[in-house]
Order: structure tokens, then sequence, then C-alpha cells
């Protein structure tokens, strides 16, 4: 039975938290925490248990993800610094030499954004598309369109970039089955949206490379590539064999306790992501020349960016808990369950309502999510729910348009009209979204 009070107060919190956002352009930590209050105060809550349940989401919250965004963020800033990005970009265009370099660059793309922000990385490796595009004479989006499409599938599906670890942190999803479906849905998605698309879209929009004397070239020696391939590969094999170990799926009673309880805590992203910190520290920081100083200096830096996404992150968190403990969310989800609505679907289709409204793909998840969250029952399973954070994902990646920074990003990087901005990068972001939730909803079936 639906509670139209309880749900006009959800309605009505979100459209404060966009008009904040859109019409009054306050920023979104800000935005949720209103509306949190909002809706608390419409459901009949009393005052200082609203305050009181601000501070349970947010601390609930900010327990897993802080840790893990702050030691993400200083993993990429000195991967970035010492060249890695180059490093592999250059490696693999070797190797699939230039008729291929399409795919190169999509896999490049889908390398390099598991530690390095999305648009740090197009950046650093946008000199290396301009290069081939004056080499080959062909439209710069046959080379653009793949590293952008491998660049944004991993910065949505696959931890430990901020978006999939706040979203999972919100809906209880293991990061081990999160990053394996990231990868099973995020590998057919980046090659339908980056060769297949890039090369449909660069036979209609014709892009040339700025000229050459407008280009930074950086001279610098970059560290080897089996070096970057064997650190970041690390942090991955380790929380992904946690989570293989301890599933009742592979035989989790098959190991000794204490040897599962070992690898539950050097598999546990907190773990494994200091020791992939402690090896990038040696190996490409002060081995390679750099000094204590400047690595300091390069993990404080990297802070800040990495602060905005753990207080957005929390704020999702106290949206969230005002649901559940309002009993919107139990009542949302009774409800969903006689009409026979997926909530993959309704995730999906929230977190791209909110992305296409507001333009931020970062609070699409996190918001989505705190919608989410409070529907999932005790009988939804690990895959399940890690399904729901790329569904989550994929609904923040659709229609990116001129209230998203990263429009502006890649017209200005790649030399584009807004009319040809949208027909390619807009149209690739949501080829990504369709593709990323077909593919979850596939596999849903059999997990």
């Amino acid at each position: 039975m639906i509670d139209y009070s309880l749900l006009t107060s959800v309605l009505l919190g979100v459209v404060v938290l966009l008009v904040l956002i859109l019409r009054f352009k306050i920023q979104a930590f800000i935005a949720l925490l209103i509306a949190s209050i909002l809706v608390g105060i419409l459901s009949g809550m009393a005052p200082l248990i609203i305050i009181k349940t601000m501070q349970e989401g947010m601390a609930s919250t900010l327990g897993f993800v802080a840790m893990v965004v702050g030691l993400g963020a200083i993993f990429g800033a000195i991967l970035e610094h010492s060249g890695g990005a180059e490093s592999l970009a250059a490696y693999l265009l070797d190797k699939f030499g230039e008729k291929r370099s399409s795919w190169a660059l999509m896999l490049t793309g889908f390398i390099v954004a598991i530690p390095v922000f999305f648009d740090v990385a197009f950046i650093i490796l946008v000199p290396m598309i301009y290069a081939l595009q004056r080499k080959t004479g062909k439209s710069l989006l046959l080379y653009g369109i793949p590293l952008l499409a491998g660049l944004a599938i991993t910065h949505s599906f696959i931890p430990p970039t901020p978006g999939p670890v706040a979203v999972a942190d919100i809906l209880k999803a293991d990061l081990g089955w999160v990053i394996f479906f990231g990868f099973l849905v995020g590998i057919p998605t980046a090659v339908i949206c980056g060769p297949v698309f890039g090369r449909f879209i660069a036979n209609k929009i014709h892009v040339s490379a700025p000229q050459l004397d407008t280009e930074i070239v950086a001279h610098k020696k970059v560290p080897p590539v089996g070096t970057i391939i064997g650190i970041i590969t690390i942090p991955i094999f380790l929380i992904v064999l946690n989570t293989v170990l301890n599933s009742p799926f592979f035989g989790a009673q098959s190991l000794p306790k204490n040897i599962l309880q070992w690898i539950s805590m050097i598999g546990h992203p907190f773990s494994a992501l200091i020791i992939a910190n402690l090896l990038v520290w040696y190996l490409l920081g002060t081995r390679r020349g750099f000094s204590k100083e400047q690595l300091l200096n390069i993990s404080t830096q990297s802070m800040a960016p990495a602060g905005i996404i753990i207080l957005l992150t929390g704020a999702g968190g106290v949206f969230k808990q005002m649901l559940v403990n309002t009993g919107t969310g139990e009542m949302l989800a009774s409800y969903f369950a006689n009409e026979g609505v997926s909530i993959l679907l309704f995730s999906f289709l929230s977190a791209a309502v909110i992305r296409v409204l507001q333009g931020s793909a970062t609070v699409a998840m996190i918001t989505a999510a705190g919608l989410t969250a409070p529907l999932l029952g005790e009988s939804i399973s690990d895959p399940q729910k890690a399904l729901l954070v790329i569904a989550v994902a994929s609904g923040a990646s659709i229609l990116s348009h001129v209230n998203d920074s990263g429009f502006w990003l890649v017209g200005k990087y790649l030399g584009l009209s807004e009319k040809q901005t949208f027909r390619s990068w807009t149209i690739m972001t949501t080829l990504l979204a369709i593709t990323g939730f077909i593919c979850a909803s596939f596999f849903s079936l059999f997990f």
C-alpha cells in the first residue's frame, strides 16, 4: 500500500535537490543535506531524530569510502606524474600497430582509468591521439572516441574509481563482485562504444588535431610498461582473490579458517590499496629519482579532488538513511514487488533521469544509490547487488550534454563544435549506458 504523503516527501526532496543545483548553483554536498532534511520534516520525523539520522548516514557511509577513495587518489597521482600512463599507451600502440590503433587506445583508456581520474587520464593521453591523427590524416574521432570509451567505462564500472566505490558502499555490494561484473560488462560495452562507434562517427565527422606548436610535449623517460601493468593489477587481483576464495560459490569451506581470515585481510580494499601505494611510492617514486618532498607534494595535491568525492558520498549516505528511517524505502520496495517492477530497471532509470537533469554523473550515481538501497531485501545476493551497481553506473553515464563538464572538456580538446560534440560524445555516452544496462540485465538472469 502506497503512503502518498511519504512518496510526496521524497519527490519534493529530489525536486528541491535539482533546483538547488541547477537554478541556484549550490554545491551538491550542501544541496543533498538540505534535501535530506526536507524529506525528514515532510515525513513527520522529530527534529532531533533528523539530526541523528544525518549523523548515522554520514558515519556509516564514510567509514569505508573515505579510505578507498583517499588511497586510490594517491595511487593514481603518483602513477600519473611518473609517466606510467604514457608508457602503457606507447606499448599498446606499438604492439597493436597503426591499423588497430583504435583498439589499442580503447584498451589504454580501459586500464589507465582504473587508478587515474577520467579527466586527468584524458588530458595526459590527448597528445598521443593528436600525433596519430597528424600521421594518418584520418579523423581525430577515430582515435578519440575509443580512448574516451575505455576511460568512461572503467571510470563508471570498475573500483577503485570513486563512483562505483561510493555506489557499492551505499548498496552494501562486495567490491570483488563489482570488479568482476565491471570487467564482464565493460569489455563488450567498450568494444561497441569505442572502435565500432568510433569508426562509424569518424566517417561522418572529420576533425584534425590542433597545430603542433600548441601542444605541450613532455621530455621524460617513462617507466617500464611491465612495472605499470603489475602495479595496477596487484590490488585488483588481491580484492578479487579475496571475493573468490571467501565465496560459497567457489567452496569457501575448503580452506582452513585462519588462512581465509588472512586472505580476507590482505584482499580487503584497504590492505590491497595500501600495498599498491607502497609499491608505486617505491617503484615509480624514490627508485626513479623522485624526492620524498616531491612525493609528499603529489600525494597532498591528490587529496583535493578526493575530498569532494568523499563529502558528496557522505551526503548521499545521509539521503539514503533518511529514506530508510522514514520507512519510505520499505514502502516503495513493497510497491515495486507487487507491481512486478524490476529494481534493476528502477536503479538505471533513476540514475539516468538525475544525470540528464543536473549533469554530474557522480551526483546521479550517489542519489540513485540512495533511492535504491532501501528497496533491497534480505534475499538480494552479492552478485545481484554488484549488478545493481553496474545498472546505476550505466544510468549515470547517459546523455552527457551541456550541463556536464565532461561535454565541454571533450569538445575543447578534440576541437569539436557543440553540434559535433552532441553527435559524437553525447551519442557515445548514451550507447555506453544502454549497452551497459542490457549486459547487466543479461547477467542478472544467471546470478
